[in-house]
């Protein structure tokens, strides 16, 4: 353009100075959110595959029961299905003790619970009790 000042033809980003910092402060903004999601999401894994760990291990228990199994039995076997979540044997309920004797159609329950705590207290301090269940008939 002949009419304007040979300094302003120079510098075309000149009216985009104020801007500078504005993607650093849009960042700084959103990744505390996105971490939290991050974490959220990690965290309801954990307590989703712990669920469906006890869950596989009351059916194991409950298994080993209705074959004319015993709960002594059923206590290690539920114990090794469980893994590294080192479930003690006063978290798991079996209902009745043995299926040697019982009436026909009688079913056998099994029962595991959990504490599940969250990294750090970040979704909740004192976390979640997960509970897994299994039935099954005697015979």
């Amino acid at each position: 353009m002949p009419g304007r000042p040979a300094r302003l033809r120079r510098r075309p980003g000149r009216r985009l100075l104020g801007e500078r910092g504005a993607a650093a402060v849009e960042f700084a903004l959103v990744v505390p959110v996105l971490l939290l999601l991050l974490v959220g999401i990690m965290e309801f894994s954990k307590a989703f595959n712990t669920q469906a760990t006890l869950s596989a291990a009351a059916r194991e228990g409950a298994r080993t029961v209705a074959t004319a199994g015993t709960a002594v039995s059923a206590l290690s076997i539920v114990q090794s299905a469980a893994g590294t979540l080192g479930i003690p044997t006063s978290a798991i309920s079996i209902t009745p003790l043995t299926c040697v004797g019982a009436p026909a159609g009688t079913t056998v329950t099994v029962t595991v619970t959990h504490r599940q705590t969250f990294l750090g207290g970040v979704l909740g301090s004192s976390g979640v009790t997960l509970t897994g269940r299994a039935a099954m008939r005697c015979g």
